[in-house]
């Protein structure tokens, strides 16, 4: 299957009917192809509203949660972004066409690797990956206006909240690891921080350290 017109459209009325109404966030999930981060048996099914399976036991998220959490992190044009766990690299790339410039981390070199060729694919020229434990994000880069994370914390980390610009945005989701989540968007005010709860989501858990490929 191509990304053809009628896939696009069938894809965007997917999204739409899961509560992404953003403009801008449709118009970047119309701008990059799914199948590009899609590899081997699953190729196919690039265009369903699933997450799949990618390499070193993680997922490349369904895309109405990678819709959804992009609407909650409310990026402007001029924004600097921080993605904690590239996985795929499909988000970060969504995330581009919204942002200035985006950081993205995986704790697994492999992934990061294969993302990065991807980008360069695209001719993506905004996004710079690391290889890194993402718990303890880029302090070298801070402070970020906006910080994603794709996989799931018990806590907000304290070293990704010092990190956030204040005025800024994080949205990520909370929770142990075997049940059921909360996608929560946190606003770094002046006097401290604000929590919203979103929705229920389950994503891998955010581990520390480098992954043994």
């Amino acid at each position: 299957m191509s990304f053809d017109a009628d896939t696009k459209m069938q894809f965007l009325y997917a999204l739409r009917s899961k509560g992404v109404t953003d403009t801008r966030v449709l118009t970047a999930m119309e701008q990059v192809d799914r199948a590009a981060f899609v590899r081997g048996i699953f190729a196919d099914r690039a265009y369903e509203d699933m997450p799949l399976p990618i390499a070193c036991g993680q997922t490349i998220s369904q895309p109405s949660v990678v819709g959804l959490m992009t609407q909650a992190l409310q990026v402007n044009p001029r924004d600097k972004v921080l993605e904690i766990g590239t996985g795929s690299g499909y988000q970060a790339a969504i995330l581009s066409k919204l942002a200035r410039r985006v950081y993205t981390i995986d704790r697994y070199r492999s992934l990061a690797e294969k993302a990065r060729q991807i980008f360069a694919d695209q001719q993506i020229a905004n996004i710079i990956t690391f290889t890194a434990d993402g718990s303890h994000g880029l302090p070298d880069q801070a402070p970020f206006d906006r910080i994603l994370l794709t996989a799931a914390a018990e806590d907000p980390p304290g070293p990704l909240l010092a990190q956030l610009r204040v005025g800024g945005i994080m949205v990520l989701p909370v929770g142990q690891s075997d049940a059921v989540q909360s996608l929560i968007r946190v606003t770094r005010l002046d006097t401290g921080y604000e929590y919203d709860e979103l929705r229920a989501v389950r994503f891998v858990p955010l581990l520390e350290g480098l992954g043994q490929e």
